[in-house]
């Protein structure tokens, strides 16, 4: 405790700059540890999707390309509408959400019975 107070008394700036640093670190990594865990409970593979969940998500869960989920449902490549629900994207188009869903549903079984190149 002693060379932290001497640090601090010498360099004030660079000390908290440090904790600073410090504390960021521990906050991603407690972030990338509580995400690994929860995607890697099996409970969340493949869920029902429904209309709360997002892109990001329903690619997670059914462990699908970005790519295909952006395509499916039409969205922008530069990440425009990435925290957009289903039920909202449906909202905004005049569609059902169920025929968004079916949409996504259809392209994602699509992809995994479709032959690797």
């Amino acid at each position: 405790m002693k060379r932290l107070a001497e640090a601090w008394r010498r360099h004030p700036l660079l000390t908290t700059l440090f904790g600073l640093a410090v504390a960021l670190t521990l906050f991603f990594a407690v972030r990338a540890i509580a995400f690994l865990i929860y995607w890697s409970d099996p409970a969340q593979r493949d869920q029902r999707i429904e209309g709360w969940m997002t892109p990001r998500y329903v690619a997670l869960s059914w462990q699908a390309p970005p790519e295909l989920i952006r395509d499916a449902l039409a969205l922008e490549q530069d990440g425009v509408g990435a925290r957009i629900t289903l039920d909202r994207l449906a909202r905004e188009r005049g569609v059902p959400v169920a025929s968004l869903i079916s949409d996504l549903r259809a392209a994602i079984e699509a992809s995994r019975t479709a032959p690797d190149d």
